[in-house]
């Protein structure tokens, strides 16, 4: 049976690793020690965590303000360049192993605070790539 480490299951739930050793500690995943003493989460125990967060979806989330939307694919992540001319803005943010680059008005770019060092969040919808920060 495959086991994650606390970083690997906080990577596949989209939360910290202290998010992950909280719920270890509270039981909602099943975990052990390896070899060397780390403590490994149970495969089959965060399939079904992960499974059940994503049912929920957006309105279940434990962690943060995330804003309800229909889009589903999310790479929060932090913005490493931008780009504005008079009117459009070329912004970048790189989320993990992910480098996503979306236009957008440079008004958007304004309101949303986007310069780079801040953390954002891009939604792939289709063709569009939407940006927005945490509250």
């Amino acid at each position: 049976m495959p086991s994650y480490s606390i970083g690997q299951a906080a990577r596949v739930l989209g939360v910290s690793g202290e998010t992950v050793r909280r719920w270890a500690d509270a039981g909602r995943l099943l975990t052990e020690r390896d070899g060397t003493g780390n403590r490994v989460i149970d495969g089959a125990s965060l399939a079904g965590l992960a499974a059940s967060r994503g049912a929920r979806g957006a309105a279940g989330r434990d962690e943060g303000a995330e804003p309800q939307t229909s889009v589903r694919n999310s790479f929060r992540g932090i913005v490493t360049a931008v780009r504005m001319d008079e009117v459009a803005a070329q912004v970048e943010i790189q989320a993990g192993p992910h480098r996503l680059v979306s236009l957008v008005t440079r008004e958007a770019v304004e309101d949303l605070g986007l310069v780079v060092g801040v953390e954002a969040t891009a939604r792939v919808k289709s063709t569009n790539v939407h940006i927005d920060r945490p509250r």
